[in-house]
């Protein structure tokens, strides 16, 4: 969440830079007004216990003077005004609650260099690889998911019958093809990148964290018995690692990177892009995490879209670099780059990263600090994550793009060592 002081010191520059992401000025003013209603509530509160506690004290010393009637009359005064301050608690507890509900759901401020607009029209096209646009023959203008069926590699409808649309379900080199992009892209990673397995489920402040909870929760899959979640992806779990902690400037910038399930309801996507691996309720990804100072963000976020890059360069694969404009950023990001790769198949371009710097917003909500090497008081990390990458559309990409006319589909020999040397797909005999 954003830091209220701003809000309480500038509120004309919060207004000014949410404005860029459409949220009304109105917005602002309304939590500059719940702030001033809880400091003012914190402050009827800290009068009335200090005045308790002043009552308690003539209480005592009438009482050692031997006044039992003044101590009595003031023990009732002490009583009275105690029930006011247990009414200030809770008032002050009600309006602090109403102001933290409001921080929840308010996005981050977009970075000054982020390029402003409305939506995802108006994202900026960075680059794209290679330059010159491969050209495609008919053989590679068949949708994946009938080349996957024919190849007997990808069976939606097993998928379904076990757990309902939208489940894939990867069979023989299908399955082979997913574990051996995960391998391949934790091998590159591996030079920069700790290897974490975390946790899928996760508790609810967990969520909280990285701002899934409460603005997405229509999106997750929760287990009420356990009052757990199944990640929409490990930047979750990797952010609350170091929930509550204290850390050295020294030890920064901490790279994380993890291979996991990912869940997601769509629960608005009905009807649109449902058909095959464009759109899942469960896939494989690759995640890369990093805390950092705000001086080390922005190397890193570079790094972390290069990274997605080379992993797309060697795939060979023709892909392109978004700058999401401030009204297309998530809620937690203050700068964004995506990543989308062309399918022939289905004619798309498909997402298959999102690389976002979310300054300090998630660490305020995990309270996660590091302590300046040359003095001062603690500060809150900056947080960096990104895809490297999503499985389910670089596997649709893949066998699309390496479709030949007679239904076999060749693999690029970067996964080689990770498939047994196989870098073709046969139909069946």
């Amino acid at each position: 969440m954003i830091d209220i002081r701003l809000v309480r010191d500038d509120a004309a520059r919060v207004q000014a830079a949410l404005g860029r992401r459409g949220i009304d000025a109105a917005e602002v003013e309304g939590l500059a007004e719940l702030d001033r209603q809880v400091r003012a509530a914190a402050r009827r509160r800290d009068d009335l216990r200090a005045e308790v506690k002043a009552l308690s004290r003539q209480v005592a010393e009438a009482r050692r003077a031997g006044d039992d009637a003044r101590a009595a009359e003031l023990t009732g005064a002490s009583r009275a005004v105690g029930e006011q301050q247990a009414a200030a608690d809770r008032e002050a507890e009600v309006v602090a609650e109403e102001l933290r509900s409001r921080l929840l759901v308010l996005p981050n401020l977009p970075a000054p260099d982020a390029p402003d607009g409305l939506g995802p029209e108006d994202n900026v096209v960075v680059r794209t690889w290679p330059e010159v646009p491969p050209t495609y023959g008919d053989a590679q203008r068949v949708p994946h998911w009938e080349v996957g069926a024919a190849l007997g590699i990808l069976d939606m409808e097993r998928g379904a019958k076990l757990s309902g649309s939208m489940f894939p379900l990867y069979r023989g080199m299908g399955a082979r093809l997913l574990r051996a992009l995960t391998a391949f892209a934790l091998d590159h990673h591996a030079d920069a990148f700790e290897e974490v397995r975390p946790p899928t489920l996760v508790r609810t402040e967990t969520m909280q964290s990285t701002g899934h909870l409460p603005k997405f929760v229509d999106e997750a899959y929760h287990l009420e018995r356990d009052d757990l979640w199944a990640i929409p992806t490990a930047e979750v779990p990797l952010t609350s690692m170091l929930r509550g902690d204290l850390l050295e400037e020294a030890s920064l910038p901490v790279r994380l990177t993890a291979a996991t399930a990912c869940f997601r309801r769509e629960a608005g996507s009905a009807g649109r892009d449902t058909r095959g691996l464009l759109r899942v309720h469960e896939f494989d990804k690759v995640e890369l995490f990093a805390y950092s100072t705000e001086a080390q963000a922005p190397a890193l976020l570079g790094d972390m879209v290069q990274r997605a890059e080379s992993l797309l360069a060697e795939l060979g694969l023709h892909y392109r670099v978004l700058d999401l404009c401030t009204g297309d950023l998530g809620l937690s990001a203050a700068r964004t780059f995506d990543l989308e790769v062309y399918a022939p198949g289905v004619d798309q371009w498909l997402e298959v990263s999102s690389v976002s710097w979310c300054t300090d917003y998630q660490a305020r909500r995990a309270s996660i600090r590091y302590r300046p090497t040359d003095g001062g008081g603690p500060v809150l990390v900056h947080t960096l994550n990104g895809s490297a990458l999503a499985w389910a559309r670089i596997w649709a990409a893949l066998v699309e793009t390496g479709r030949r006319s007679d239904g076999s589909v060749v693999l690029p020999e970067a996964l080689a060592p990770y498939l047994g040397g196989t870098t073709v797909i046969t139909p069946p005999a």
